[in-house]
């Protein structure tokens, strides 16, 4: 098996249909890895499955709620039941309600840190025993830019992704002795359905950061997919509880 080589490995991809998660889950498939997208819309879900086969992949998707435990229970015990096995669990599932924090709503508090942060150590702990009956395995979160700083409209957002890099470390400290290991990535603003509704809200937003962002553009779902691979496969067997900005350097600027 070479550094980068996925083929017969298996990759659970939470949001896996649209925007960043289809960014990663083209890559996982790209490198010969079998791919289950877990999303909430059936015709999102039909239309990744599809761009992924044409790559040539095995690919399902599941629909999945996974504001429930029972719901993320469920997407593992079905990406491992029609592969056979799961190796790969990306926790891309993710949200925001773009408030200042004195006018949120305990509930829009909740249904953020829910989507974000539980959902990810709901499957996180659904997987580990796959990983562990199988001899190890790869956990990537998908972290933010704001897990290193807060934005003054995002509270509930910033606080999730910040737990999100806190999740990581804890559990790569839990399941070293597993062979499990478990990274985050932490995208900077990246060209998405959910960014595009940022931008359309906050006036300004898409030249400031253009601006400040060293490469000068916005990302693209796809800029996600190398990380991902790398911390996927087997290069990165002795890499655990890291956080990898990828950001076109717009964290680097303080």
């Amino acid at each position: 098996m070479t550094l980068f080589d996925l083929s017969g490995r298996v990759a659970l991809v939470t949001g896996g249909n649209g925007g960043i998660g289809l960014g990663i889950a083209r890559g996982l498939a790209a490198h010969g890895a079998g791919v289950m997208v877990a999303g909430r819309d059936p015709a999102k879900n039909a239309e990744a499955v599809a761009r992924l086969r044409q790559l040539g992949a095995r690919a399902h998707a599941v629909e999945a709620d996974l504001a429930q435990e029972a719901g993320c229970e469920a997407i593992v015990a079905r990406a491992s039941e029609t592969f056979g096995r799961l190796d790969i669990l990306v926790n891309n599932a993710g949200t925001n309600i773009r408030k200042q924090p004195q006018d949120y709503t305990l509930e829009e508090w909740r249904t953020v840190i829910d989507t974000n942060l539980t959902s990810a150590f709901l499957c996180s702990r659904a997987a580990y025993r796959h990983m562990r009956d199988v001899g190890g395995g790869k956990i990537i979160m998908i972290g933010s830019m704001t897990s290193l700083f807060g934005l003054p409209f995002a509270p509930a957002y910033s606080a999730s992704k910040g737990g999100i890099v806190q999740l990581a470390k804890a559990l790569a400290s839990a399941w070293a002795a597993d062979n499990i290991q478990v990274n985050a990535i932490l995208p900077g603003w990246i060209d998405t359905e959910l960014t595009r509704r940022g931008r359309a809200q906050i006036q300004g937003l898409h030249e400031r950061v253009e601006a400040r962002t060293p490469a000068g553009r916005w990302g693209l779902p796809d800029d996600l997919a190398g990380a991902a691979v790398f911390l996927a496969a087997r290069a990165s067997d002795f890499i655990t509880g890291t956080a990898l900005p990828v950001d076109g350097g717009y964290a680097a600027q303080g």
